[in-house]
């Protein structure tokens, strides 16, 4: 005979619907709530590495102004008809690939390049390719090298035609100044803007009377519009010395005129690098004022807060 205990068994019981779904709208919100935090958390590393390679770039040209004397000529490039300096003429190495040795990058120019020769020429198949993790902004994500192709403007009497050529990427370029190539001179030759990086001429860091921590010398481009390379100049191709020089005519990632000026990824503004080494993060919002004369080297603006 069973006595019953009056303790009722325990019964399994599932989750109903309802309670499924309110779980699911609460792990969807949670999630929602917690990717923004995330992907700020990824691109504050990515600005930091991108800060960090500038910082590496402006060691590199302090360095190679210590050792010979003054920064890098923009680019050198003479035509080949007159051997004049020409701004779209050969071989038209530029800042970038001078700085190599002291970015422990010797080996690259040692053994890859040939200053005498133009970059198109086969000794530097190689090097065209080659691509260096300090010359690119983690924030730029994709390929690290592009395609540049042939401009609007060939080179007069100069035989070589240019056509597609793979290129390596980089987000650093130097500042050419506030004026347009077109209107320092470039077309007759001289081509010498009122920024830091120009043909053929390499500034001293007394020539900066601004001052070097009141003077951008480098700032980052993003590869939308205009990828730009390390390399130099290339001879009848696309924009060609706006791929290693900006003429800061408009703020940062300005609609006006995007291409070949200064931008980024990063949502709270484009970094520079000053004479004097330091980073600065700059807003699109900036005063233009302010930001004219801090992208030229000698204009005696009286600069205000930025």
């Amino acid at each position: 005979m069973r006595y019953s205990t009056g303790v009722r068994a325990p019964v399994a019981r599932g989750f109903t619907l309802v309670e499924l779904l309110v779980v699911i709208a609460i792990i969807g919100i949670l999630i929602a709530l917690l990717l923004p935090a995330v992907q700020q958390a990824r691109e504050a590393a990515r600005r930091s590495q991108c800060k960090n390679n500038l910082k590496q770039v402006g060691l590199a040209l302090h360095m190679y102004h210590d050792t010979l004397g003054s920064l890098p000529p923009g680019w050198i490039a003479n035509h080949p008809s007159t051997n004049q300096p020409y701004w779209l003429g050969i071989p038209g190495w530029g800042w970038g690939v001078r700085i190599l040795p002291f970015m422990e990058q010797g080996n690259i120019q040692k053994n890859l390049i040939d200053f005498r020769l133009p970059m198109l020429n086969s000794f530097h198949d190689e090097v065209r390719t080659t691509s260096i993790p300090s010359f690119i902004c983690p924030s730029d994500t994709g390929d690290s090298t592009f395609v540049l192709e042939p401009g609007p403007m060939p080179m007069p009497n100069y035989s070589a035609s240019f056509t597609d050529t793979v290129v390596p990427k980089s987000n650093y370029i130097g500042v050419f100044g506030t004026v347009r190539m077109v209107n320092a001179g470039c077309p007759t030759g001289e081509c010498i803007g009122n920024g830091s990086f120009v043909l053929q001429k390499g500034f001293r860091f007394r020539d900066m009377t601004d001052g070097l921590s009141n003077t951008f010398i480098v700032g980052e481009r993003n590869s939308e519009y205009s990828p730009s390379t390390w390399l130099g100049v290339f001879a009848g191709a696309a924009h060609a010395p706006g791929r290693i020089v900006a003429v800061a005519e408009n703020p940062p990632n300005s609609d006006t005129s995007p291409g070949f000026t200064f931008s980024s990824y990063h949502p709270a503004g484009t970094q520079f690098l000053s004479g004097d080494g330091s980073v600065k993060l700059i807003s699109e919002n900036i005063n233009q004022a302010t930001y004219h004369a801090l992208c030229t080297r000698a204009g005696g603006e009286v600069i205000g807060e930025y």
